[in-house]
């Protein structure tokens, strides 16, 4: 899952999501360093992506991305999947994509003053072009696939990746109809127990 994906199953506590998103840029145990809630955010990513990464449905969408982005087929798999909730977003959540994408940056922006140094240098230009919004679009997330790619340690076609995406739509999509409503549930099981 990619940020749409964290943030979204937060729900609606703002420290659990703000935590949920920077949790990438966060290593080992620095996740203490923060209030409870924050750090609560931060573990909930973390199972999040372990329960993504060990998913028998996530391992068929990176199995057919393997032969072309090797060890970013995950990568790949992740912005296919929020591509699928951005484009459906209503299907999932109480308010407009661009509406809920607004209310993200505001609580993120609010608590800026915390953001990892790493994720200080990203923030205010997933902010200003409004990354969450664009992966609605295949072009927006071939845009974000790109511009991972330019900054891969070396080739990983990346920047083909909307193309694939194209290609098979209705696999990755059906992938994804499968698998998100488990994690939802999985996730609302957590919540509760963190």
């Amino acid at each position: 899952m990619n940020y749409l994906a964290h943030v979204f199953l937060s729900g609606d506590d703002e420290e659990l999501l703000f935590g949920n998103f920077i949790a990438d840029a966060v290593k080992g145990k620095q996740g203490a360093t923060y209030a409870p809630g924050i750090a609560k955010g931060i573990r909930l990513h973390r199972l999040i992506d372990t329960y993504t990464d060990t998913h028998p449905i996530v391992a068929e969408s990176k199995a057919r991305l393997r032969p072309k982005y090797r060890k970013y087929a995950p990568v790949v798999a992740d912005m296919f999947f929020d591509h699928f909730l951005a484009s459906q977003f209503e299907q999932y959540a109480q308010e407009p994509l661009e509406r809920y994408t607004q209310r993200v940056y505001n609580i993120i922006n609010s608590n800026s003053h915390l953001l990892p140094q790493r994720v200080q240098h990203f923030f205010p230009h997933m902010m200003q072009h409004n990354w969450l919004l664009s992966y609605a679009r295949v072009e927006g997330v071939g845009q974000a696939l790109t511009g991972m790619s330019r900054r891969a340690a070396f080739a990983s076609g990346m920047e083909t990746a909307a193309e694939e995406l194209v290609e098979n739509y209705t696999l990755y999509a059906a992938d994804f109809a499968l698998f998100f409503p488990e994690l939802v549930a999985y996730v609302k099981q957590l919540r509760s127990a963190l």
